[in-house]
């Protein structure tokens, strides 16, 4: 990076260098080649008023050969009746001379030819007289690649020196552009205390935010895999201890089934775990783009799922039922069953005997409501905003005996994120739990 701003700095002097070389050459031969003009307009006028050149005779003209200009009497048919520079017998006609041609037709004209031979330009400047004869002056001097060839030099040495001072202030400019970056790569940390310019606040912002959001990933990621690690290593624990006794027979004839139960529990809830962990991955990889969104009658869906919890509603001793009306979302259907399976399993596991669990939804305008609401045991205040990470507990002894993983509600969070939807938590010890998800109306166009 900084030995291309060093280049880019570098590159931009020579140009300008060259530029400049270029336009102060073409104005200065402007200004040259106006102020040789004027002055061959002058001599022209000095000879017209002296009547040097009243009459065509050319012995009138003696004297003017020691002049530093060329002066030439043309006749209106270009032929040259006089020249102080030149034999007028060997001259061929010059009526076609863009000079000469211009002062017939318009009274004066001028013009500027190259000799290659001599690498110099010739200036015209020629005048029509009363007489019909053509007075023109002509003065040979400098070409203007040869005034930029004799300035070459000086321009090479200005050059020179400028890129000098251009590679010494480009070195400057780059360490004082890079000081902040190179500063916020060392101390990315402390970026709230780094001095950058105004420019760059947007950018330490995003940088802060990105490294805020990198080091909270990799927190998450180092206590969930150390979560995992726990949790996995209660139920393998037991199903090595109960394994090892069966196999040294080590474990009475009438607790074989016993422990076999143990062994099918600790491994169902190992399966569980397992397959939750998987979800939380796939959920953690998909982007919305990649959800297949669908029309889902959602009352529909809640009916099934509350269907397929009865067993288990009536095992704890819980009533199960569903409220409300047909809705359609825009979601995936997959997602939500497991969302609708996630809050019905954790409001009846967490629920009191003889406890109570209601599933409603019903649209509201733009929003289908999906509300589950149980009579359970509550989750304290100081706990509110942590059921929703992985493997949160609030009763831990409580989530084991009852089967629980830990994930139900972490993958609800990235379900309910997954469909840009709302999700509210209500609850109070002792009373119980309302979670309350809203979702687009797939049909709002309609309602509205």
């Amino acid at each position: 990076m900084k030995k291309k701003i060093r280049r880019e700095f570098v590159l931009v002097a020579l140009l300008s260098i060259l530029l400049t070389a270029v336009s102060m050459t073409v104005v200065f031969y402007e200004l040259f080649k106006k102020e040789v003009m004027n002055e061959l307009e002058s001599y022209t006028r000095v000879l017209q008023s002296a009547g040097v050149f009243d009459t065509a005779a050319a012995g009138a003209a003696d004297g003017l050969s020691d002049w530093d200009v060329r002066i030439s009497l043309i006749a209106a048919d270009g032929t040259v009746l006089y020249d102080n520079d030149v034999e007028v017998g060997g001259l061929d006609n010059h009526r076609g001379r863009p000079e000469v041609s211009e002062a017939i037709e318009e009274g004066s004209g001028q013009s500027i030819r190259r000799s290659d031979t001599l690498d110099r330009s010739a200036f015209y400047y020629a005048v029509l007289q009363e007489d019909g004869t053509v007075l023109r002056v002509a003065k040979a001097s400098s070409s203007i690649w040869r005034i930029f060839r004799s300035a070459l030099p000086i321009v090479a040495f200005t050059g020179i020196v400028i890129f000098l001072l251009c590679m010494l202030l480009a070195a400057r400019a780059t360490r004082s552009l890079m000081a902040p970056i190179d500063s916020l790569a060392e101390h990315l940390d402390e970026c709230d205390d780094a001095s950058v310019y105004d420019e760059m606040v947007p950018f330490v912002r995003t940088i802060r935010r990105q490294h805020e959001d990198i080091m909270k990933n990799a927190r998450m990621r180092q206590d969930f895999t150390a979560n995992v690690s726990h949790e996995l290593k209660t139920p393998l624990t037991s199903i090595s201890g109960y394994a090892e006794l069966i196999e040294h027979h080590m474990a009475a004839e009438q607790d074989i089934p016993r422990f076999a139960g143990e062994i099918h529990h600790s491994a169902t809830r190992l399966l569980n775990m397992i397959n939750d962990i998987i979800k939380l991955s796939e959920l953690d990889a998909m982007t919305p783009e990649q959800a297949q969104m669908e029309r889902l009658p959602l009352h529909l869906l809640a009916q099934n799922s509350v269907d397929m919890l009865q067993i288990s509603a009536g095992k704890h001793q819980v009533m199960l039922g569903l409220a409300g009306e047909a809705a359609y979302i825009n979601g995936n259907k997959e997602m939500v069953e497991e969302l609708l399976y996630n809050l019905c399993d954790n409001a009846i596991r967490y629920n009191n005997p003889d406890g109570n669990v209601t599933v409603m939804v019903k649209p509201l305008g733009g929003k289908v409501m999906l509300e589950v609401a149980d009579t359970g045991i509550g989750i304290p205040a100081e706990h509110q905003q942590r059921v929703f990470e992985r493997f949160y507990r609030v009763d831990k002894s409580r989530s084991k005996a009852t089967g629980g993983t830990g994930l139900g509600l972490a993958i609800v969070k990235h379900i309910v994120a997954q469909h840009g939807a709302q999700l509210e938590l209500e609850s109070e010890p002792g009373k119980g739990t309302t979670i309350t998800i809203l979702f687009e109306n797939a049909d709002k166009s309609v309602i509205l």
